[in-house]
C-alpha cells in the first residue's frame, strides 16, 4: 500500500459531519465587518462549513497529517437573525489522491441558508508549517 492509500484509507465517499452554533452578536455581519445588519455573517457560515470538513478529515488522518483548505465556492441564500441555531453539514463526495472534495450545506431552523463545494488537501503538518514559516526569512 502506497503513502496516499495509507493516508486516505479511512476517508471514504459518503462520510458526513455537522457542526452547529447559535447566531449572536459575535457572529453577525455587522460585528465581523461583512455587512451592516444583525444577521448571520457569510464568513461565519463559511467558517463553520470549513470547520466541519477539517474536523471530519482530522478525525480520520494518521498522526502528523492534517488537511488545508484550497477552494471554497459557496452561495449564502437566506438570512438568519440572532437567536436562531444554524448547522453546517459536509459530505465527502470525492477523494483524488490527497485532494478531498466536499458538498457543503448550511441550514437554520427554517431551512437551507447556503450550499456549495469545498476542497481540502492532505499535508504533513510539520513540513507544511515549516514551509509557511520560511516565508518570514
Amino acid at each position: 500500500m502506497g503513502e496516499n492509500e495509507n493516508l486516505i484509507e479511512n476517508l471514504t465517499v459518503g462520510l458526513e459531519k455537522t457542526v452547529s452554533e447559535t447566531v449572536g452578536d459575535n457572529n453577525t455581519a455587522k460585528t465581523v465587518g461583512s455587512g451592516s445588519l444583525d444577521v448571520y455573517a457569510t464568513p461565519m457560515m463559511i467558517a463553520r462549513m470549513e470547520e466541519a470538513a477539517a474536523t471530519l478529515a482530522e478525525e480520520r488522518l494518521p498522526e502528523g497529517y492534517t488537511s488545508v483548505g484550497i477552494l471554497l465556492n459557496v452561495a449564502h441564500t437566506s438570512a438568519t437573525p440572532c437567536g436562531m441555531k444554524i448547522s453546517a453539514t459536509v459530505k465527502l463526495v470525492k477523494v483524488e489522491g490527497k485532494k478531498l472534495t466536499f458538498e457543503v450545506k448550511a441550514a437554520d431552523e427554517a431551512g437551507e441558508i447556503g450550499r456549495g463545494i469545498h476542497e481540502r488537501f492532505i499535508v504533513e503538518s510539520r513540513r507544511f508549517q515549516q514551509k509557511a514559516d520560511s516565508k518570514r526569512s
